[in-house]
């Protein structure tokens, strides 16, 4: 009825698998299925599985943390140096150009659809994986090669026009070879994640970050304050050398494994394959990162184009996309922490139970429920510290007190669906593993005229830049509960008794921890001083964490121990 796989051998009787020699079994506070009892060796195989993505997870999670904490040191240098204004809107809005490639050829559409298929073949066929890889990679290098030294023709004749004075213009000029070069790394670092190592894709962004950290302090003294043209430049020509670092990094890691081949003739079938599958998500992808182009452009068309449209002025004001892009990586800590981590370690399991639905469900319950008992108190308490955690880690220098609240007031919209947005990745990675990429993406897609009504409304509020990061959570929540709906064609009933009853106690513990961080965070004074700032920080910090800890202990809720990484 189940197909043993690879964590299972057939007993003497040729009955049920049983163990391989050695393995402890452990139990589970999930449910595997109806036929646990009569397959004791399911319920050990889901453990094993569980274990292994979540020892991965841990991991992820650390290195995620560590370029997290990297990547806000990053963003504090930069707030500090140039602040929430003109300057900066233009290199955000510039660098999102090769993050949108990323998106859609590395770490989305192609990463997604190559994953599986590598697994896969890494198993049964090692020498046609080896030639899978390389023949992504030689593809990756010449279209989006190609593609590079077309943008550049065509952004040189634009700048020719600007008489070479537009600022936005040279810095997608200097930053867009980076995009050929993380499409290629995030390829790189799904064959190491097929291996076990989640290690280097965690750490890659460290490398970026302390190019960034670099060039934007260790120039000060060089340009001045006062050339923010050079300066800035100077940061995006980092991210290039950031690029190269990454590259050389991941292909050093692979340096035992010979993956690459000359002969990509075995490997023409399985590489039509994951086209096919990658082919419909990239169509669907590019899409949504249209939507993201035009959110960027709607924040930073003060900056970009001008402070009118068709003759009225503009709701946004110069600054409002760099107090957009500061508050995303504020709610994007938790997520890439947590969320983020638990979804990229749970997709090579997924992969690898895709001839097995009782244990393939069985880690996608385990999962949904470790996502919401992290991201539910994330989202609470990243609303209840936006003010605190905005001043800390931004204002300073060129970056002011109302610079700080302007930030806190967009991190309010975002943090309300952390939760949702972990939710998605998870669910998405078993739509992936399943081989359906159309499903996800069809649904995402939906979303693209209903975010952009939202942002062209919201933005005309008092919300101002913030109804951008509203109108992101409202669609995120949509898009989280039409997917737990639609992912039962392949998982069967996901909320089954034990998920639900989990959420809700996720959902208590939450409310009791708002209300004691809240009254914690009442009692202090509404301190505008950096200090004060950070004492009220990490007050509500600990108080929140502790009532969480405890209440989940007093519960005796299983994700606890799964979320700190031991055995219940």
């Amino acid at each position: 009825m189940f197909s043993r796989g690879p964590w299972a051998r057939a007993s003497p009787g040729g009955d049920a698998p049983t163990l391989r020699p050695g393995r402890q079994t452990i139990s589970l506070s999930l449910r595997c299925g109806p036929h646990c009892g009569e397959y004791p060796w399911l319920v050990d195989r889901l453990t094993g599985m569980a274990e292994h993505f979540e020892r991965h997870s841990r991991t992820f999670s650390l290195l995620t943390f560590a370029s997290r904490v990297t990547g806000l040191a990053r963003d504090a240098a930069l707030s500090r140096i140039f602040g929430a204004a003109g300057v900066m809107d233009t290199f955000f809005f510039a660098f999102i150009i090769p993050n949108l490639f990323r998106r859609l050829f590395g770490e989305g559409a192609l990463a997604a659809a190559f994953l599986p298929a590598y697994a896969q073949l890494e198993k049964d066929d090692p020498a046609t994986a080896k030639r899978l890889a390389s023949l992504t990679i030689a593809l990756l290098v010449v279209v989006l090669g190609g593609i590079t030294l077309l943008g550049e023709a065509a952004l040189y004749l634009i700048s020719h026009h600007a008489d070479h004075q537009h600022l936005g213009v040279r810095l997608m000029m200097i930053m867009l070879p980076y995009m050929p070069m993380v499409c290629v790394v995030a390829i790189l670092g799904a064959m190491l994640q097929v291996r076990g190592r989640f290690g280097p894709s965690a750490a890659a962004p460290i490398v970026l970050n302390i190019c960034l950290i670099t060039a934007a302090v260790g120039m000060l003294p060089l340009l001045g304050a006062e050339d923010r043209t050079a300066h800035i430049s100077a940061v995006a020509g980092a991210v290039i050398l950031a690029g190269l670092l990454q590259v050389a990094w991941f292909v050093w890691a692979l340096r035992n494994r010979r993956w690459w081949a000359r002969d990509f003739a075995a490997a023409r079938g399985p590489m039509r394959r994951v086209l096919r599958q990658a082919g419909p998500m990239i169509l669907g992808l590019g899409v949504l990162q249209l939507n993201t182009f035009f959110d960027s452009l709607i924040a930073s068309y003060p900056s970009m184009i001008g402070a009118t449209i068709f003759g009225v002025d503009y709701p946004l004001k110069e600054g409002a996309l760099s107090a957009v892009s500061f508050a995303q990586r504020l709610y994007q800590f938790p997520l890439g922490v947590f969320g983020i981590a638990i979804a990229t370690a749970i997709f090579p399991a997924l992969a690898r139970l895709t001839d097995d639905d009782e244990a393939f469900a069985g880690i996608l319950r385990r999962g949904l429920r470790l996502v919401v008992f992290v991201g539910l108190p994330a989202s609470a308490g990243l609303m209840l510290i936006a003010r605190p955690l905005a001043t800390v880690i931004y204002q300073g220098r060129a970056f002011s007190s109302d610079d700080a609240q302007r930030v806190a007031f967009v991190v309010l919209g975002y943090a309300c669906a952390v939760w949702a947005y972990s939710m998605i990745h998870v669910l998405t990675r078993a739509f992936y593993a399943r081989g359906d990429a159309k499903t996800p993406v069809k649904i995402a897609v939906s979303m693209v005229a209903l975010n952009l009504a939202l942002n062209c409304t919201l933005i005309w509020t008092p919300l101002r830049e913030a109804g951008l990061a509203w109108s992101t959570a409202i669609c995120a929540t949509i898009q989280a509960i039409a997917l737990v709906m639609v992912v039962r064609r392949h998982a069967g009933d996901i909320l089954d008794a034990e998920v639900v009853y989990s959420w809700a106690k996720s959902l208590m513990i939450t409310v009791v921890m708002v209300v004691i961080a809240g009254i914690v965070s009442m009692g202090l004074p509404d301190a505008l001083t950096w200090l004060g700032s950070l004492v009220k920080l990490l007050a509500v910090v600990i108080v929140g964490a502790l009532v969480v800890f405890a209440a989940a202990g007093a519960l005796r809720m299983p994700e606890l121990w799964w979320a700190v990484g031991r055995r219940e």
